[in-house]
């Protein structure tokens, strides 16, 4: 079997890097969790702060299994991100994990087919790519980035299409926090349906 065939069966894939820390964004802000980071994106949004992450072939094919085995050092929480992790099959590696008792998060925009088994879906819409629809009535979680005013009616459009049980966030983009931040807090006062998510992690300082 060629590398592009296991990469396709999910056999192999593009990791850039996993670590164990603390989920710092959306609705299991503080919980620990073993990250999964995945290369390979085509949204690209300018604010990304990995962008490192958007060329797959800068990141080794590795074995999903072996990525499997790493993740058995770590309590029992395994978060999928990227990059944009959907553009990989993902069904064996959940399988996997699911079979070692794993708690698995997928965080992701949505823009490609979802695969893989899921225990919590959080998406993050963007405007230059969307989500397929498919996607929005599995998502436990809607995280929208809001850079500027007009964000929130993008917001607001992208939760008339998630399930009424699915959890609504809204983040500051943190080059701009100090100019959103009030807009925002006043935003979800006004519309308490609404959650504030705030990049714990990095007034934490931690991955």
């Amino acid at each position: 079997m060629t590398t592009q065939e296991k990469l396709d069966k999910g056999l192999l894939l593009p990791l850039m890097e996993s670590f164990y820390t603390l989920q710092g964004e959306g609705h299991h802000s503080g919980k620990a969790a073993y990250f999964i980071r995945i290369g390979g994106c085509d949204v690209g949004c300018h604010w990304c702060d990995v962008k490192e992450s958007w060329n797959a072939a800068l990141h080794p094919a590795t074995a999903t299994d072996t990525i499997v085995d790493d993740c058995l050092k770590y309590p029992n929480t395994v978060v999928v991100t990227g990059g944009e992790p959907l553009q990989w099959n993902l069904e064996y590696l959940t399988k996997k994990l699911h079979q070692q008792h794993f708690i698995l998060h997928i965080e992701t925009s949505g823009s490609d087919t979802l695969t893989g088994e899921w225990d919590w879906i959080c998406l993050s819409p963007k405007r230059n790519k969307l989500p397929v629809p498919q996607i929005y009535p599995k998502a436990n979680e809607l995280k929208v980035i809001i850079r500027s005013k007009q964000d929130f009616a993008f917001a607001e459009e992208q939760a008339t299409k998630v399930s009424a049980s699915c959890q609504l966030y809204l983040q500051p983009e943190w080059s701009v926090r100090e100019k959103i931040i009030p807009l925002l807090t006043d935003y979800v006062m006004k519309n308490p349906k609404w959650k504030v998510s705030i990049q714990m992690h990095k007034y934490l300082n931690i991955p």
